[in-house]
């Protein structure tokens, strides 16, 4: 069994100078509060309103160090210092909450070029994708939660499967897989229809498209076994990426609003327990299933290990991969790419004024989970100590 010491700070800060690691130490203990989080990003929306001069600060703190760049050229050098670690890169567009039929178009020509721009680039295999930067939000709620969405309705998801047909096509024909995310659960259904009927196109002979399963919902994995039926049935690869989720606090607080059972787990070890079930499963059933481990969880990356350890699984192997968000868990990446696995940073991209609100998400999310943070804070300050600087 090969036992990974993921406290080994040496190998994960390998890539970063002195200078670096003390700044990246300043950000996450300003993100260790969720007063100055929820405070620097209400007047960081408020100073873009009032177009105040400050992009440049934006750019030198969390943009540089949560997304790989504003185009590719940036991202490339970003991409370059992530492979000399043996660390591929998913590339991810970082724009959100835009609709309309520009938005649209938009997002397509961005994937398109990120697909060709990946298939450019051996350590690129991946692109992500959003559902909701293709349709109008209204569309997807009403096609998850409507037993006879209206006429429009079923027209405007029509018109998204095409967009989103358009994008998987493309990455199949030049052999770059495509993540497409999990969202809020009022439009999952939606996107999981989508995802479904995109597997069952182009996950034939190669593993294109990748369906996310949040198994912070309490349903997820009874899911993700219901996929893996159908997929049987009908003849295609499942790809699997499981999350545990990134958006508890706002299912929460809609469910009680709305009065309604909420979809997450009561507590985090009833999620811990379905995520690890979830990696199980996918692990007993790789000749079907290409999973990626897409965790910030020490134990289920280990457990993941021990089991393709336990069944002879090559470290290698086509269908399983794993990776962390760009700028952080570097204990977790660096070191499995050290003990020769294959991993991924997710890299967000995109100009400032349209990634901002992926960052305010980011460094909520961050403040909000317990113990991330500070798990980050404690593994710098460990090698800075190493380092003794």
């Amino acid at each position: 069994m090969q036992k990974i010491d993921f406290e080994n700070t040496e190998i994960a800060f390998e890539d970063k100078s002195n200078k670096e690691l003390r700044q990246t130490y300043q950000l996450f203990k300003m993100m260790n509060s969720k007063v100055l989080v929820s405070i620097g990003s209400s007047l960081t929306l408020l100073a873009l309103k009032l177009k105040l001069p400050i992009k440049g600060i934006i750019k030198k703190t969390i943009f540089k160090h949560f997304c790989g760049g504003a185009t590719f050229s940036e991202c490339q050098l970003s991409i370059d210092a992530l492979a000399k670690y043996k660390v591929a890169s998913i590339l991810d567009y970082g724009a959100e909450g835009k609709e309309g039929e520009e938005a649209f178009q938009i997002t397509i020509r961005e994937s398109l070029r990120a697909i060709e721009f990946a298939a450019k680039n051996d350590t690129v295999p991946v692109v992500s994708c959003k559902v909701s930067g293709l349709s109008e939000n209204w569309v997807l709620e009403a096609i998850t939660n409507q037993d006879k969405p209206s006429d429009e309705a079923v027209v405007k998801f029509d018109a998204c499967i095409e967009r989103l047909d358009a994008i998987c096509k493309k990455a199949n024909e030049l052999r770059v897989a495509l993540f497409i995310d999990a969202e809020e659960s009022w439009y999952q259904v939606a996107i999981d229809r989508a995802t479904d009927l995109m597997m069952e196109r182009y996950n034939k002979d190669y593993v294109t498209v990748y369906n996310t399963y949040q198994l912070y919902r309490h349903d997820r994995l009874a899911f993700l076994k219901e996929s893996h039926s159908a997929a049987l049935e009908k003849g295609f690869i499942l790809g699997a990426k499981l999350v545990r989720g990134a958006y508890m606090e706002k299912e929460r607080q809609r469910a009680a609003e709305m009065n309604y059972p909420s979809p997450i787990h009561k507590d985090k070890a009833s999620c811990d327990a379905d995520y690890n079930l979830a990696v199980e499963y996918c692990v007993n059933h790789h000749e079907t299933i290409a999973s990626c481990v897409a965790s910030h969880n020490e134990y289920s990356t280990q457990y993941q290990i021990d089991l393709m350890h336990q069944m002879k699984i090559d470290k290698r192997h086509k269908h399983f991969n794993f990776c962390q968000l760009y700028g952080m868990s570097d204990n977790l990446t660096f070191n499995l790419a050290k003990a020769g696995y294959t991993v991924a940073k997710y890299v967000p991209y995109g100009p400032i004024d349209d990634v901002i609100p992926y960052l305010i998400r980011r460094a909520r999310e961050n403040s909000s989970v317990d113990g991330e943070v500070s798990r980050e804070l404690r593994l710098i300050k460990q090698e800075l100590k190493r380092r003794k600087t």
